[in-house]
């Protein structure tokens, strides 16, 4: 079962696609967080749906919030779908322990080995305000995330 809205956001501490470690509790009464569970890179959903943040980055990056995006991808892999992608915001890898993060957010499919489509808006104080959580084949409209943005 995914967190609900007014839990806590389960810390972590994972490597993004640069080697760099990216800890959720850094950005705690600094930053909101936008933090996006995709499924695979290199995928056709999941392609859209970052590349579609990307178009919008200056929405999701900057002094008041952060977009995470995290799969089970390892950190080599996320390095070179980035590139390829242009996507400039970190990829964070969820490899090893394979899905502890996505577990934690009550996301990942076990039998597919992978997080399914949840997103969470953290807010300053590391409390989720807002989540949608899609299967698989369903993409997430990143409207829906600028619209909780907004509330915060």
């Amino acid at each position: 079962m995914a967190i609900e809205v007014g839990g806590r956001a389960p810390g972590f501490e994972l490597k993004d696609n640069h080697g760099r470690t990216v800890r959720l509790s850094d950005l705690r009464g600094e930053r909101s967080v936008v933090l996006v569970f995709y499924p695979f890179a290199f995928t056709g959903v999941c392609t859209g749906e970052l590349t579609a943040l990307q178009e919008d980055l200056e929405r999701f990056v900057n002094d008041e919030v952060q977009l995470l995006a995290v799969s089970c991808d390892s950190m080599h892999t996320l390095r070179v779908y980035a590139e390829q992608e242009a996507l400039e915001y970190p990829l964070l890898s969820d490899f090893w322990p394979h899905g502890n993060v996505a577990r934690a957010y009550g996301v990942f499919d076990e039998d597919k080995g992978c997080a399914v489509r949840g997103t969470f808006v953290i807010d300053r104080s590391g409390v989720v305000r807002w989540r949608v959580v899609n299967a698989l084949p369903d993409a997430r409209d990143r409207s829906d995330y600028l619209k909780a943005l907004d509330t915060l």
